[in-house]
């Protein structure tokens, strides 16, 4: 019984299409592993996931795998989306949701414990030392992953220009669902073709592969830092005592907060940074909810964390309501998002057979590269700071492209070296 679980780790089996088919149980471990060493934001867990499940594990083949990608980029955050389409596309819709949870869950369970220390002692743990130096290892990363997928989906003139644009625009900060639509559009003029989009070997049309041996059809922006892991502070009773749907804390309830946070999910467009003035609005101005320093304070943690910066609703929901709180506030918020990409992914096998479907996804494959690099340009300024960041993140990316090393030794070395002082 004890070697059931490793077992069940590393299981895959050879579907007819050449697939590699990991086990759910698996697939689980693969995400909870992502959702814990993803630092960096949207774009770097997306490089994990590409390195280990497209790469590595063979789970997906690189051309869906940059559709479910393109796909997430509409409404909420597209690295939750992300890991929701490939357990969908693996396992169902039940898999994709418990991909989603299990790659959220370290990032939850961080940020209740930073919210707890800060408004119980007023202040952000010190972790900005081995954070910065994280910075040049996610860049690396991010870049490794752009050279993986354009060597695969940038084979033509025509996706090298749609490529480009894609970065141009994303340098400029245009929203992503709008380099997205417009790459489709120029899909559907130029035809898959001629952007030279293709079936990727072990594309399957009809999603199927075989698990444990029979046959499965398709159900349709970190760790935590060493000397916080062995501190473990018992959280008040008082914040775990809130429970029920009518539980009231100072004039808010769990409902009210619900409601709160789920009419923001239908309006969380282009990202985790389009969200904070969002965020901001409702919860500083019109709510008052939270003070315009607690506010800067937990966008400050949210970036502490392996998740999305959208865990500023569990800041905020656990300010509160305590965990209850947390835990409503975030669910609300990714809901819409979640059921929207849950459609997508249980439609995306029969949708993908349409011509002019191929011929949109075909646009996209190579816009989502573009801005896969964007995001290398963007946060560079920010993360590389003289001859030290920019000579870690050129032996990150030697280390991770020529070599092979796994991104969470890559991603110590780096904390290692900021904690210690020689990354600013």
């Amino acid at each position: 019984m004890n070697n059931e679980f490793p077992e069940a780790v590393h299981a895959s089996e050879p579907s007819p299409t050449g697939r590699l088919v990991l086990s759910l149980r698996a697939l689980l471990w693969q995400f909870l592993k992502i959702g814990t060493i993803g630092f960096g934001g949207g774009m770097a867990v997306i490089a994990l996931m590409e390195r280990d499940l497209v790469r590595e594990k063979r789970a997906l083949d690189a051309e869906e795998f940059l559709h479910g990608v393109g796909l997430g980029q509409v409404l909420g955050p597209f690295a939750v989306n992300t890991a929701l389409f490939v357990g969908n596309r693996l396992h169902g819709i039940l898999g994709g949701l418990l991909c989603a949870g299990v790659f959220m869950a370290p990032s939850l369970l961080l940020v209740i414990l930073l919210s707890w220390l800060y408004f119980s002692f007023h202040a952000i743990p010190a972790l900005q030392d081995a954070i910065g130096g994280l910075g040049p290892v996610v860049i690396a990363l991010i870049l490794s992953a752009a050279w993986s997928m354009g060597k695969k989906a940038v084979r033509h003139w025509p996706a090298v220009l749609l490529a480009m644009l894609a970065l141009g625009l994303s340098v400029l900060k245009v929203n992503p669902v709008y380099i997205l639509a417009t790459a489709g559009a120029a899909g559907l003029l130029a035809g898959r073709s001629r952007l030279g989009g293709g079936s990727s070997p072990g594309a399957s049309g009809k999603g199927e592969g075989f698990v444990h041996g029979q046959e499965k059809q398709s159900g349709g922006e970190r760790g935590i830092p060493t000397h916080l892991a062995s501190f473990s502070p018992i959280l008040p009773v008082q914040t775990l005592a809130v429970t029920g749907s009518a539980a009231v804390v100072g004039g808010t309830s769990l409902t009210t907060l619900a409601w709160a946070f789920l009419k923001v999910g239908f309006i969380f467009f282009g990202g985790g940074f389009v969200l904070v003035p969002i965020l901001h609005q409702r919860l500083v101005e019109n709510l008052h909810w939270l003070t315009a320093k607690e506010f800067l304070d937990g966008v400050a943690i949210s970036n502490l964390t392996p998740g999305p910066i959208a865990v500023l609703a569990t800041f905020a929901g656990y300010h509160l309501l305590g965990v209850p709180g947390a835990v409503v506030a975030t669910l609300a918020l990714f809901a819409p998002a979640l059921v929207l990409m849950s459609v997508f992914s249980h439609e995306y096998a029969r949708l993908k057979e349409g011509r002019r479907v191929q011929d949109f996804l075909a646009g996209i494959t190579p816009a989502v590269v573009g801005l896969v690099v964007g995001a290398a340009v963007l946060l560079a300024p920010g993360a590389l700071h003289g001859l030290p960041g920019w000579g870690l993140m050129v032996l990150s990316l030697i280390l991770l492209v020529r070599f092979r090393w796994p991104p969470a030794f890559v991603l110590a070395t780096g904390a290692a070296l900021g904690a210690a002082g020689w990354i600013a």
